[in-house]
């Protein structure tokens, strides 16, 4: 890699972690490196880019004014890498993934897997976050590609993966543990287990829908703790599918008699100026079995 593209990366990756550890962990360098390449960089251009303090690093006003220049010229070196690849046959390559706990568990390690057996040289760096977090890694480039809830935001390119239903889940002695469909008003009768995931709260679009009013005794992002406190007969809640694969609860899940959905999708910056190792990786999310 040239000398000075390698500065540039220094600079944006620093500046993208707030950290020089971070950015030498991501390009694979030692923090003495990364710090170096910058300070070279501002002696070349002779402006201060960076301040540091104990708490990392912020940009400097000629920095703010320079970075987006350096982004691009790191953006058409990812392009001229693409195009490598696609000549070299993907013999390298990395994949940098954003997705949410469930498909990380569930989806993610059988479509790497599948993937690996043709192109067994290319790399991942997946990072897990909530919806509005994989948004915006996506669209600054921090990840090549995202799982999300769709709709997502109009700035992001979005393809549809499949639909994931929403289920009532219940301890294995509750009155309702042996019905056929659970019903909607019942869901008022019970202590309810909230799981809301930041903005996309599909859970509390079903209370609006019906015009329902359940009675919340605990809200939490962490899908685990409700099916622990519905195991231990705390209350009932609504889990989507995909959560409730393999799991160490002993407890019942139970379709709505109106049933509820998410839409799982994928959404990327730009799909035209996507790697060739990420346009192949759609491939197999998209055709490969899931399941």
């Amino acid at each position: 890699m040239d000398t000075n593209i390698q500065k540039f990366m220094a600079f944006v990756k620093t500046v993208e972690y707030e950290s020089f550890t971070k950015a030498a962990e991501v390009l694979k360098y030692s923090q003495s490196g990364i710090s170096r390449m910058i300070n070279d960089l501002e002696k070349e251009w002779g402006v201060s880019l960076l301040e540091r303090n104990r708490s990392g690093v912020r940009l400097t006003s000629d920095g703010l004014r320079l970075l987006p220049y350096a982004k691009n010229v790191c953006i058409d070196y990812e392009r001229l890498q693409s195009q490598v690849e696609e000549l070299n046959g993907l013999r390298s390559g990395l994949i940098r993934i954003g997705t949410f706990s469930s498909v990380a568990t569930h989806w993610l390690p059988n479509i790497i897997k599948e993937f690996q057996k043709d192109y067994p040289n290319i790399d991942y760096e997946l990072l897990v976050g909530e919806y509005k977090e994989i948004e915006e890694w996506t669209a600054s480039g921090r990840v090549d590609c995202g799982f999300i809830i769709l709709p997502a935001s109009k700035d992001l390119e979005s393809i549809f993966l499949e639909e994931d239903k929403l289920l009532v889940v219940l301890p294995p002695d509750h009155p309702l543990a042996d019905c056929q469909k659970f019903p909607i008003k019942a869901l008022c009768d019970y202590p309810f287990m909230l799981l809301e995931k930041t903005a996309k709260a599909e859970i509390s679009q079903i209370f609006e829908r019906h015009n329902i009013s359940p009675n919340i005794h605990f809200t939490t992002l962490d899908d685990y703790a409700i099916m622990s406190m519905v195991e231990s007969g705390l209350g009932i809640s609504i889990l989507p599918q995909l959560i409730l694969r393999r799991i160490p609860y002993n407890i019942v899940a139970k379709e709505l008699e109106v049933p509820a959905y998410r839409q799982i999708g994928l959404i990327l910056r730009d799909k035209k100026t996507t790697s060739v190792a990420v346009k192949k990786f759609m491939e197999y999310i998209k055709y490969k079995n899931m399941n």
